[in-house]
């Protein structure tokens, strides 16, 4: 996986004007339930958010293409939890692990709303907290309020991440 990410990387370099649908997709990836597992796209999104922090790109459309892709893929989970309720537990990979919609129901009940944000910043939580949302019926308003608000964050913190590391690579080269 880290090979095909590296060419992504190196695409992205020579082709700079796919910078944003190629965040756009990963983006979604990353926060879409099952298939954020398959597609661990996190260290990919910080290199291409470096290229764009050493390059003359401008910041705005991969940060936008970041946080829409986000927060579609969490909105796709909200909804496919929603719609499929008691069946998503017999999917894999829940089916291998019973007890993750519990704990997961309990984090949405006791962080309501707010659960959303911290969800969208931990790995494993990312993917799973908008399908929890969706099977326990949290308020769709209110999801989506917090769905995209969180994914803007998310998506400028990877942007800060990438270009602290563009930064950090230049200072390293110039003082080796």
């Amino acid at each position: 996986m880290a090979d095909a990410f590296h060419g992504l990387t190196e695409f992205v370099r020579e082709h700079q004007a796919w910078a944003a649908p190629i965040v756009l997709l990963l983006a979604f990836c990353e926060s879409l339930a099952f298939i954020s597992l398959l597609v661990p796209a996190w260290g990919a999104l910080i290199a291409i958010a470096a290229l764009v922090g050493a390059s003359d790109l401008s910041v705005w459309p991969v940060l936008i293409a970041g946080a829409i892709g986000a927060a579609l893929g969490d909105w796709l989970s909200y909804w496919f939890g929603y719609k499929y309720k008691d069946r998503v537990a017999q999917m894999w990979p829940l089916s291998k692990y019973p007890n993750l919609l519990p704990r997961g129901e309990a984090f949405v009940v006791r962080w309501g709303v707010p659960s959303i944000f911290i969800g969208r910043f931990f790995g494993p939580l990312r993917a799973s907290v908008p399908l929890v949302a969706g099977i326990f019926e949290m308020p769709y308003w209110r999801f989506q309020f917090a769905n995209f608000l969180s994914a803007f964050v998310w998506a400028g913190v990877l942007i800060m991440c990438g270009d602290a590391l563009s930064i950090a690579a230049e200072w390293a080269l110039k003082y080796k």
